[in-house]
């Protein structure tokens, strides 16, 4: 079994009578990721400021490489990076000089802080703007800059607190890239995000927040599974058919939902695509097409919204 890199237990944190966490616990396993998931407002950025102990909780316990988040919180921040939701870089500053300013505040000497600066800016494709002051980038680049930041001192946990906001796709894909490079290494990764498409790329399980309060958790395949609905979609090659296949899937037992020449069912298998042919068949037709689809992480994400809610 892996070792747990990042475990809190029934977290709570409140804001007047608010209650931004309320009893909120997960468990990380080294070399792994979490994608944490929520509505703005449902508790992501208390839980990854508690974690990185900028915020104390007001009851329940928490700890991030074995050590506790209020006790330790001096060997809980040397062994963490963490990307915000806001690029936080000196714009004075150059792109390197930003970097190496960190790695000798961290306690590197000159030379590793501009070895380790340079790698970094070439692995965030920033190597041409080494030497221009961060105030003239891009949105997207000073965010890059910001992500190179949390990775200078080798962390062997991240946090990265929705890092992709303001990037286009191909940075995007290219965090993800550098974000799975690092898994492989054996860095643990907790990751907020709203990107459905990221969370269901990168993140090994997922935890839904709302309202303060976990919603569910799992792999993404576990909560399509859970929430998700299979479908089955015929195409057929004349529209004037569909009544006439609508009223046969019927008679089969399944719910059909006409739109244009297409006809889409709720399945509980792929099994089930046997019964659809069977049934056109009965009336003399013919699908042109026959296409079986998967829930997505985004209908998982509305219907426990909208559970919570």
């Amino acid at each position: 079994m892996n070792d747990l890199m990042i475990e809190a237990s029934d977290v709570v944190k409140a804001f007047g009578a608010q209650k931004a966490l309320d009893g909120v616990s997960i468990a990380v396993p080294k070399g792994t990721v979490l994608g944490l998931l929520g509505h703005n407002g449902a508790g992501k950025t208390t839980l990854v400021n508690v974690l990185t102990t900028m915020l104390p909780p007001d009851r329940g316990t928490a700890t991030v490489g074995g050590f506790d988040v209020v006790t330790q919180a001096h060997q809980v921040r040397s062994r963490i990076g963490l990307t915000g939701q806001f690029a936080a870089v000196d714009e004075s500053l150059s792109g390197l000089d930003n970097l190496v300013l960190i790695a000798r505040l961290l306690g590197a000497s000159t030379r590793e802080a501009k070895v380790r600066g340079t790698e970094l800016l070439e692995l965030f494709d920033l190597a041409d703007a080494a030497k221009r002051p961060s105030r003239t980038y891009s949105g997207g680049m000073r965010r890059r800059l910001d992500l190179a930041a949390s990775l200078v001192g080798h962390p062997e946990v991240i946090f990265l607190d929705e890092p992709t906001t303001g990037l286009d796709p191909a940075g995007r894909l290219g965090l993800w890239e550098v974000v799975e490079g690092l898994v492989t290494d054996g860095t643990t990764v907790l990751l907020t995000t709203q990107y459905l498409d990221e969370a269901d790329r990168l993140a090994d399980s997922i935890t839904v927040l709302a309202q303060g309060r976990v919603v569910a958790s799992g792999t993404s395949a576990e909560l399509k599974a859970q929430v998700g609905q299979r479908t089955v979609t015929v195409t057929l090659a004349d529209a004037s058919d569909l009544p006439k296949a609508q009223g046969a899937l019927e008679r089969a037992g399944m719910q059909p939902v006409p739109a244009l020449n297409t006809l889409t069912a709720p399945v509980t298998s792929s099994r089930e695509l046997a019964v659809v042919v069977r049934a056109l068949d009965e009336v003399g037709l013919e699908a042109t097409e026959l296409a079986l689809g998967e829930p997505t992480l985004d209908d998982v994400y509305l219907t426990l919204a909208a559970h919570a809610a």
